[in-house]
């Protein structure tokens, strides 16, 4: 009773009909030459990221450091 009901399956055409590719011409120089400079950027780029984030968590830990001495500093001297 409530079982669904299938639609009829559409048969595939007999006929095949094949699409002809024409190559593309290159327009200009081949993009080889590039991909060692596009890899040298993108090195370039995350040393330096890596080293921006090296000095990022030095100077938050320095600055934490100072803050812990300086309560102890101050805490010293008012007993």
């Amino acid at each position: 009773m409530f079982r669904p009901q299938l639609p009829d399956t559409p048969h595939p055409p007999t006929t095949l009909t094949t699409q002809h590719q024409v190559p593309m011409p290159s327009a200009g120089r081949p993009l080889t030459p590039y991909v060692g400079a596009v890899a040298a950027v993108v090195v370039v780029g995350v040393v330096l990221t890596a080293l921006l984030a090296a000095v990022a968590v030095t100077a938050v830990s320095v600055a934490v450091a100072a803050v812990v001495l300086r309560s102890l500093v101050t805490g010293a001297t008012r007993r």
